[in-house]
């Protein structure tokens, strides 16, 4: 059978349940996917002078064809853009700045150093986002930053935040969309901390200072993102979800999530709900921890598919900025972004195609059978035709066939760079 047929047939399935399946695939062609470029290159980004990964995270493998240009970076997100469905924005740090071999400090970093990226982004039709880099560099060698005691650290951090959103306004301004700028620092103790409240108080006045620089919310939105621990900050993160989350409703600012900063019992699809009863919107870093923040490639697990569910149902699609991070250098790179990116769609292709007005009827009258029952078959209906069909119709493989893009990319050019 082909393509089109099998999505008839599915078609049908979820038609009983009065789902438009038409509708569906447009709304779901509208729903852009902040892809983070770190993927690429290892979280190694372009400075002149470059500092060792450091902040808590840690990249493993050695797989051929590692990006080492901003041109190479490019390249293979095009490439990875070429086998993903739909149109995305692209998620950058502040070390991918460039300045044509001239050492530019953090803190002086300027939205020309990014006009490249820009024009890139108009040509491809994307969005961007942004983040300040607060780990890899010597001024963060302690493991504090925003939060650190001493004054001039802080100062230094607080004006690379500020430079940040700055470039952030850039971003929305000449692309026409507005830039999610968030920040993440590393900061906490190795060891059980004799004062918790303290650091959280620097940050706080930290955050103050850096929002008190107006940048018009139309080109660039705020986000604040926390973390349980990491390496070297195992028994206290200054950051934690109750310090930024409180932080974040008090100034209006978003409070993103990484689905790999929380503990492992728990799971941001069951605080999504919780959070948009107080916050007009959220953001989110998708990520897939395996027992603890590892940032593995997003794969279509149980808590992929209900954090999409949970968007769907209560109708947050406008509400929930959806960004990925995760980086694997074992596997090939480009193909990290594509199973990552296909499988965050496919997420919520198959949260859009439940009867969840039906399901919520179910609950609220105590038919607790049914709806266990529906939820369980519901699992192995046909969404995967519905999938072939949306890739088709966008122009992009279907199934597994985009690994031979892939490995053609691999042998010319990935490959080469080993070479060279």
């Amino acid at each position: 059978m082909t393509v089109n047929e099998n999505y008839q047939m599915a078609k049908k399935s979820y038609e009983k349940w009065g789902i438009d399946v038409t509708d569906v695939l447009a709304k779901l062609k509208k729903i852009p996917i902040s892809i983070h470029c770190w993927q690429g290159d290892d979280v190694t980004g372009f400075e002149v002078n470059q500092n060792e990964l450091s902040g808590g995270i840690e990249v493993t493998g050695d797989y051929p064809g590692k990006a080492t240009t901003p041109e190479e970076l490019r390249r293979d997100i095009e490439m990875a853009l070429s086998l993903i469905p739909g149109k995305h924005r692209i998620n950058l740090h502040a070390i991918y700045a460039e300045t044509d071999g001239e050492f530019v400090e953090r803190d002086q970093l300027k939205p020309e150093h990014f006009k490249k990226w820009v024009d890139w982004a108009k040509e491809h039709g994307l969005g961007l986002d942004f983040n300040p880099t607060l780990f890899s560099h010597d001024k963060a060698s302690d493991g504090l930053t925003l939060a650190h005691p001493d004054p001039s650290i802080r100062k230094f951090w607080i004006d690379h935040c500020i430079a940040s959103r700055k470039i952030g306004e850039y971003f929305g301004k000449e692309l026409g969309t507005p830039c999610l700028t968030n920040i993440w620092i590393p900061d906490g103790y190795k060891d059980t901390p004799s004062d918790r409240l303290t650091p959280r108080q620097r940050l706080k006045d930290s955050l103050d200072e850096i929002y008190a620089v107006e940048i018009d919310e139309k080109y660039n939105l705020d986000a604040v993102e926390s973390k349980v621990f990491g390496i070297g900050s195992e028994s206290y993160v200054v950051g934690s979800h109750e310090f930024y989350y409180g932080y974040a409703l008090k100034n209006n600012k978003l409070c993103l999530m990484d689905t790999g900063h929380y503990h492992p019992t728990e799971t941001v699809s069951n605080k999504i709900s919780s959070m948009l009863l107080f916050s007009d919107q959220l953001a989110l870093h998708v990520s897939r921890p395996v027992r603890w923040d590892s940032d593995h490639v997003v794969t279509l697990d149980d808590e992929l598919k209900e954090i999409a569910i949970e968007i769907v149902r209560n109708d947050a699609l406008n509400k929930v900025i959806i960004g990925l991070d995760f980086f694997d250098a074992s596997i090939n790179r480009v193909a990290a972004w594509t199973i990552g990116t296909r499988n965050m769609l496919k997420a919520l292709l198959y949260g859009m195609l439940m009867p969840h007005d039906h399901l919520k009827q179910l609950q609220e009258s105590g038919n607790f059978t049914e709806r266990l029952a529906l939820q369980e078959e519901l699992k192995t209906y046909p969404f995967g035709a519905i999938w072939d069909y949306y890739c088709e119709q966008m122009d992009v493989p279907e199934q597994e066939n985009w690994l031979k893009n892939i490995k053609k990319y691999e042998e010319e050019v990935l490959v080469k760079r080993e070479a060279e």
